[in-house]
């Protein structure tokens, strides 16, 4: 096999031709970092490349294999690291220039169950200074572009990761998901990402372990792909208090389900949130994917009052907890947006936070009584499509403006604040050729029913096969005047 096209193989396939010794992990290697090299200055997405390591790497996943071990699961797949999650002795900024020469001692949890499982890590993909606001661009190393207009965003948190995937530089990579940084950047680049439920993915280190609000996860190409690193990161470990007990080698099994008769409630607009023509359009074409395999579709929304209230009220909260030494003793080098945040975290009290607990409470029993009756809820990923590059957030949807830089991303963090398990599936383009994504909410910790649900409108649709045309090889690329 040309080396070019194992950068195009879905990771599922690749990983059985390794296993196989149909290919070595050194030549799949070879060619993510020659792809990387071709692509990667057009798009901006790994800011921090190690090619002499992944090839060391590499080379003892060959000899591993040779010496007839068992594979891991993720055995020479290729991946990089999200710039917020600490990796050994490799660059790791979170985006601030108050880190721009940090260079951890350890790993973090999902690195180590990554590497373990045979993962090679290229290197670092790039993401907004401590993961705040979905569009991916640092003082460090400017912005990411989208790979199907390059003068749009990508969206983020985790904007490198999704830019990396869909540009075929990587096989898989790791996200995390505050209030859609998963789910954003996988909807702007036609990818799948996928926000597990609380405690799904464990997390380590981190400075508030109780903190439900904010989880770790998979990026991939296609659903199935993003299940196998799921079994990965999946499972439990005594670092992380708010981990499920459940191993994840279950979400490596088929994804295969006969959906017949399976209540499904459905809302293109969030039931009155302002979204973009363009957006409900690509939404609405696909409704009949999910009655072609039986589902029973109803408009229907549950109830998400003080939904707004609860996400601000725990963000700011958050962003106290990990921010606040930051603003003490660099705030001329912290971002305008994340220091209000901050600042509106100082100013909780106790009747605040105890209300947004309460109020809390209440919208998961509402969600959870709903969803007793619709096993899955289906909703926009983002409320627009992408927007330009040098544009630091949405100001305003159909002519009514946001309050704030977070408001335009209400579809994604209103389900933040219920913790139930969501993922962005490619669900087609928009007339002007831009990635919608289709958002599938589904039953507390059934993560595994979001998965199979999502797996089914992916056979039925293949969006994921439109590679970006940067992204394409060169002699099947389409080249200009």
């Amino acid at each position: 096999m040309a080396g070019v096209e194992l950068c195009y193989l879905r990771s599922t396939d690749l990983a059985a031709k390794l296993r196989r010794r149909e290919v070595s992990a050194v030549e799949v290697t070879e060619a993510h970092l020659r792809q990387i090299e071709r692509v990667n200055p057009k798009v901006n997405a790994i800011v921090t490349l190690v090619p002499e390591q992944a090839l060391e790497a590499a080379r003892r996943a060959d000899e591993l294999l040779g010496r007839g071990e068992t594979p891991g699961r993720l055995h020479g797949l290729p991946v990089a690291h999200k710039d917020l999650v600490e990796t050994q002795g490799i660059r790791t900024t979170f985006g601030s220039p108050i880190y721009k020469d940090h260079f951890p001692n350890f790993d973090a949890l999902i690195v180590e169950r990554m590497k373990a499982a045979g993962a090679i890590t290229l290197g670092k993909t790039n993401t907004p200074e401590f993961g705040a606001g979905s569009q991916t661009f640092n003082e460090v190393f400017g912005a990411t572009c989208n790979p199907y207009n390059t003068s749009l965003t990508c969206g983020g948190s985790s904007g490198g990761a999704a830019v990396s995937l869909a540009c075929r530089m990587l096989s898989l990579a790791d996200g995390s998901d505050l209030g859609g940084s998963l789910r954003n950047p996988a909807n702007y680049c036609n990818v799948v990402g996928f926000r597990p439920s609380v405690g799904r993915v464990p997390a380590w280190p981190s400075d508030a372990p109780w903190n439900s609000l904010s989880v770790e996860g998979p990026l991939a190409r296609t659903v199935e792909d993003a299940a196998l690193l799921l079994s990965v990161l999946a499972g439990p470990d005594a670092r992380a208090p708010l981990a499920n007990s459940e191993p994840g080698g279950g979400f490596a099994q088929s994804l295969d389900r006969d959906f017949q008769d399976t209540r499904v409630a459905w809302s293109s607009d969030f039931g009155g949130l302002p979204v973009d023509l363009r957006t409900i359009e690509t939404l609405e074409s696909n409704r009949r994917h999910f009655e072609s395999i039986g589902c029973q579709m109803e408009e229907s929304l549950p109830d998400f009052s003080e939904a707004d209230e609860i996400f601000k009220t725990w963000r700011a909260w958050l962003y106290e907890i990990m921010h606040q030494e930051h603003l003490e003793k660099h705030r001329e080098l912290v971002k305008e947006t994340i220091i209000w945040n901050t600042e509106s975290g100082q100013k909780l009290s106790g009747p605040d936070i105890g209300r947004a607990e309460k109020l809390r409470a209440a919208l998961y029993h509402r969600l959870r009584e709903f969803m007793e009756v619709h096993e899955f809820l289906l909703l926009p990923v983002s409320q627009v499509p992408p927007f330009p590059v040098d544009q630091p957030y949405v100001k305003e949807i159909n002519g009514i403006e946001m309050e704030t830089y977070l408001d335009w991303m209400r579809s994604c963090y209103f389900i933040s604040a219920t913790g139930l398990p969501a993922i962005s599936v490619p669900a087609g383009f928009t007339r002007d050729g831009m990635p919608v994504g289709l958002q599938i909410v589904g039953r507390p910790r059934d993560d595994l029913g979001v998965l199979q649900l999502a797996h089914a409108f992916e056979k039925q649709t293949g969006y994921w096969k439109e590679v970006p045309e940067l992204a394409k090889p060169q002699s099947n690329r389409i080249d200009g005047p």
